[in-house]
């Protein structure tokens, strides 16, 4: 299983891969974030130091493993926002997510990271199809999907609900299909590669 680059550049932003030692970064974004992430984010309410180190060495285990690849999404050196791809949408595809610090939304800086997500994510061997996945309350977040080329493709009601307070428990799923698959190939709709 290959894993992407610690670092990673689109446009205006670097992705540089989390570490242990970015606590004190990681604590300063949310903090001064929280009200803005809130709605979307259900870790913002509980947010802590001891949360954020748990975060990050989450990050690094999963990081070996191969289960999901978490940056900081930085912009002219600082610390702007959190992404990652993750390996939990099943076999041949990632999911993107991402949040940003209130100071830098509106700039399309989470699309430029995305953008960044899908390039290292086209890169990995086995996945065909990589997902956005948001609360259909979260505008903002469909844009980003839209504005890469994502095609919604369901609707889903969580099954226990709403977990942040601008949720209304539908999930939106977007996907970029990245390789053809198998049946695509068969009945004659790509070439094989």
């Amino acid at each position: 299983m290959g894993q992407p680059a610690d670092v990673l550049r689109f446009d205006q932003v670097e992705l540089r891969r989390w570490c242990v030692d970015d606590i004190e970064t990681l604590h300063r974004a949310i903090t001064e974030s929280r009200d803005h992430l809130l709605p979307w984010m259900p870790f913002a309410a509980t947010h802590d130091r001891r949360q954020g180190e748990g975060f990050l060495a989450r990050s690094e285990e999963q990081w070996v493993s191969g289960e999901a690849y978490g940056y900081a999404i930085t912009s002219g050196g600082v610390v702007i926002g959190s992404c990652g791809l993750h390996r939990r949408i099943g076999p041949g595809g990632l999911e993107i997510g991402y949040w940003l610090h209130h100071a830098w939304t509106g700039r399309g800086l989470a699309t430029m990271a995305a953008a960044a997500l899908v390039q290292a994510g086209r890169e990995l061997p086995g996945v065909d199809h990589i997902e956005i996945h948001h609360d259909e309350a979260n505008a903002a977040s469909g844009s980003v999907a839209r504005r890469l080329g994502f095609i919604e493709v369901e609707r889903v009601r969580v099954p226990d609900g709403p977990e942040a307070p601008g949720e209304t428990g539908v999930e939106v799923i977007w996907r970029l299909q990245i390789r053809a698959d198998k049946d695509d190939r068969v009945r004659g709709l790509s070439e094989p590669s």
